[in-house]
């Protein structure tokens, strides 16, 4: 538990539990008082055995849950493991800068690339300045303006995808929110460089998905990709917000469900019990993927680039006849 977990979830807790009983042994037994090694090694085992049982088989509502932990890795978490030189770049030039969204050049695997991320906030001070990770117009519009910058110099893009969804404030409204995040479909459909998506969280909606026009888009195994919040969806089906976990299922957006039905290309390995158990390993899984993929689409023409996008989404769903 490299990490630490402020928060841990109901399913979690008898994990939590027995680690916190082996952190006291082990305690004990370096204080030189007792030898509990004995008891700490039956307790491991025990430890381990719990974890897979608890994670082998989670409900899709508990994915959810696992999908916002508080401890769970954020953007700028990744960049602090994954990448060098990381140069912010803030604005979008027409109406001011939005915290919630993070981006600019940076080094990875030998390369510069262009990064941008949802950014959430931990505790409630950074969360009021990052709006809980649901951005503004003027966040998707600075996004758009360092993508075509980073076509401009050619050099690919990653985004990371951590949002609830855009936010819906009259303000945001005012501003153009939905003409923002559409303009942001089309702009991305053209871009001629590659671009990798990562759903490393929440990947909620338009809010979502004004960042998620990829080449390649990946998700982690205890993250979500939807059009709705479950909470919103059962509002809307059922009438009743108490319904969330029965309108998780009928939505089917675990990255399991995703994968299944073609909607994303690669399921990104979580260290056991999650990532917020493990932030470096949990960076490591993604900065394998990257790379591999990042490595696929470096060999394509900025023609083939487009291309490659468009029939990757030109081809989502399947139509049947009776």
């Amino acid at each position: 538990m490299a990490n630490g977990i402020n928060y841990p979830l109901d399913f979690e807790r008898p994990l939590i539990e027995l680690e916190k009983k082996i952190d006291e042994l082990k305690t004990l037994s370096e204080s030189g008082s007792m030898d509990f090694s004995s008891e700490i090694s039956k307790l491991e085992k025990k430890a381990k055995k719990l974890q897979t049982e608890i994670f082998s088989d989670l409900s899709r509502w508990q994915v959810v849950q696992l999908s916002r932990h508080s401890s769970r890795p954020y953007f700028l978490d990744y960049v602090q493991y994954l990448f060098t030189d990381f140069l912010e770049l803030a604005g979008d030039r027409h109406f001011g800068e939005d915290p919630s969204i993070v981006g600019g050049f940076a080094r990875f695997a030998g390369q510069v690339v262009m990064l941008i991320g949802h950014q959430k906030g931990r505790g409630t001070k950074e969360n009021m300045v990052r709006n809980f990770g649901m951005p503004r117009p003027e966040g998707y519009r600075k996004a758009r303006r360092l993508m075509e910058l980073a076509e401009r110099f050619d050099k690919p893009i990653l985004t990371f995808v951590d949002t609830p969804g855009a936010y819906p404030g009259i303000g945001a409204e005012e501003r153009g929110q939905a003409e923002a995040i559409a303009v942001n479909l089309e702009v991305m459909s053209r871009l001629k460089v590659p671009i990798v998506s990562t759903v490393v969280g929440e990947g909620g909606s338009g809010g979502a998905l004004a960042i998620g026009v990829g080449n390649r888009v990946l998700m982690l195994e205890n993250s979500i990709y939807s059009v709705i919040t479950p909470e919103a969806c059962s509002s809307i089906l059922y009438r009743d917000t108490t319904k969330a976990e029965k309108a998780a299922d009928a939505l089917k957006l675990t990255a399991r469900d995703l994968m299944g039905m073609n909607i994303i290309d690669e399921i990104i390995s979580e260290p056991a019990g999650g990532a917020h158990r493990d932030h470096a390993k949990a960076a490591q899984n993604v900065g394998q993927a990257l790379r591999k993929h990042l490595d696929e689409l470096s060999g394509m023409s900025p023609d083939d680039l487009v291309r490659d996008r468009y029939e990757r989404f030109r081809k989502l769903g399947v139509f049947s006849g009776r």
